[in-house]
């Protein structure tokens, strides 16, 4: 898969998850993660929202750019998203906020599959910047 189609499809999931967070924070509490609803969980899923929007937009944008430090900042900043997001669900697990596997372990291989290609990326420039 090359980087175009890499982005557009890290673009549709964000933007899908996004949406979906943002316009329905309390069926996305009780329903993907199975946790106790609030109206303090659902502000937070809420803001959750609106910034996988905000990566989804940023990453469709720069789906055509050429290699560049500021394309690569942004891997980074992506591949840092995704690594910090990982240990978030198992910790909730872990302290019986979320109480089923089904509620951290599908976002648990995303966030290793997107950390995965930014990762396969961000090496493919890092090569290219030192021909």
């Amino acid at each position: 898969m090359n980087r175009k189609v890499f982005l557009m499809l890290v673009s549709f999931v964000a933007f899908a998850i996004g949406f979906v967070t943002l316009f329905f924070p309390n069926e996305f509490v009780v329903i993907a993660k199975v946790a106790a609803p609030s109206e303090t969980a659902n502000v937070f899923v809420c803001t959750v929202g609106v910034l996988l929007i905000s990566f989804s937009v940023l990453n469709f944008l720069v789906r055509n750019h050429e290699n560049s430090k500021t394309l690569q900042s942004i891997f980074i900043a992506n591949l840092i998203l995704q690594l910090s997001l990982i240990p978030i669900d198992l910790m909730a697990y872990s302290a019986g906020t979320f109480t089923t596997l089904g509620s951290f372990v599908p976002n648990t291989i995303l966030h290793i599959i997107l950390a995965s290609g930014f990762s396969y990326y961000l090496i493919r420039m890092r090569s290219d910047f030192q021909k």
